[in-house]
């Protein structure tokens, strides 16, 4: 059986909590989704989420936390969604802590501020999908010298979804539709992982 936490920092965690549920059950696998604060939680997670929220506080509460010291020495496959793509990253627009275990670069509210939220239709993974975006962020740049990484999604020319190795990062929130594939998309690269 596999864990994965939802990080409990900020953000809509009931909603990842939620999807996360109802993915394990259509994937019909042995999996639980529980909430995590602090790195001894998160040190017994085969896979971790981080939703959207305050990039800046969640990084200076996992940095604090010794969340990042975790994830990092046990290799845990990380889901951040908007400002978890943030946290995800190497670098960003703004002085803030990181995880830093993505060698990408992050533009903060890339597509601008909490009134400028919108849904778009995107295809991410071969497949349409409904692109929630709040305050949401862009990829600025990665490393192209590394084969593991891979561009998920775009929208217009803005990369908005990519992976390295098992940990994803997303710009928008997938956790406020009802559509479950890219929670599923993660507990597989966690199985996948944890094999």
């Amino acid at each position: 059986m596999i864990t994965i936490g939802i990080l409990n920092l900020q953000g809509a965690v009931s909603e990842h909590y939620d999807i996360t549920k109802k993915a394990i059950e259509n994937m019909g696998i042995e999996a639980e989704a529980i909430s995590v604060r602090y790195a001894d939680e998160v040190a017994n997670c085969d896979g971790v989420i981080i939703s959207g929220g305050e990039s800046t506080v969640i990084g200076k509460i996992i940095k604090e936390r010794g969340i990042d010291k975790v994830i990092k020495d046990n290799r845990i496959p990380v889901f951040g969604t908007c400002a978890g793509m943030v946290l995800l990253g190497k670098k960003t627009d703004f002085d803030q802590p990181l995880l830093g275990i993505m060698d990408i670069s992050v533009k903060r509210n890339a597509f601008g501020r909490q009134v400028d939220s919108f849904e778009s239709p995107i295809s991410i993974l071969g497949e349409d999908y409904l692109g929630v975006f709040i305050r949401a962020p862009s990829l600025d740049d990665y490393d192209k010298t590394k084969e593991d990484i891979k561009v998920l999604s775009k929208l217009d020319d803005e990369i908005i979804a990519i992976q390295q190795e098992h940990n994803i990062a997303i710009a928008f929130h997938p956790e406020l539709t009802d559509d479950t594939r890219i929670h599923e998309y993660f507990i597989e690269e966690v199985l996948n992982c944890a094999e």
